[in-house]
């Protein structure tokens, strides 16, 4: 079984920056997307950004010019730099790779366990 461990969530006033990292504990044979989502309370979760198959990032419209993805691949892990916090940005954020693990196997989604982010006004 692969687990994703989150780390770096915690509480910020607004204007201020948190680094989140997730680390993939074993390694995959084809990853087609690598990313970070979010749910708010009473929300359904949604995406923040994340790497596409062949490397090109997708953001969320609300996180542009704010938070940065970025990845080491020989770490199987993937970062996210969020700056200039918002109170709306308050959330646990979870970390995601849709993957293959076993050659001839379809892709399978695993998620973290989520790391709460908290931006106080």
């Amino acid at each position: 079984q692969v687990q994703l461990v989150e780390s770096g969530g915690g509480l910020v006033q607004a204007g201020g920056s948190l680094r989140l990292s997730c680390a993939a504990s074993r390694s995959f044979r084809s990853i087609d997307a690598m990313g970070w989502y979010l749910q708010a309370p009473g929300k359904q979760r949604e995406l923040v950004a994340a790497f596409t198959r062949d490397g090109t990032t997708n953001y969320a419209d609300f996180v542009k010019g704010r938070f940065t993805i970025s990845r080491d691949t020989a770490k199987n892990t993937v970062y996210l730099q969020m700056n200039s916090l918002k109170p709306e940005d308050t959330a646990v954020y979870y970390c995601n790779i849709r993957g293959v693990r076993v050659l001839g196997l379809a892709p399978s989604d695993y998620w973290g366990q989520g790391t709460q982010v908290t931006v106080s006004s």
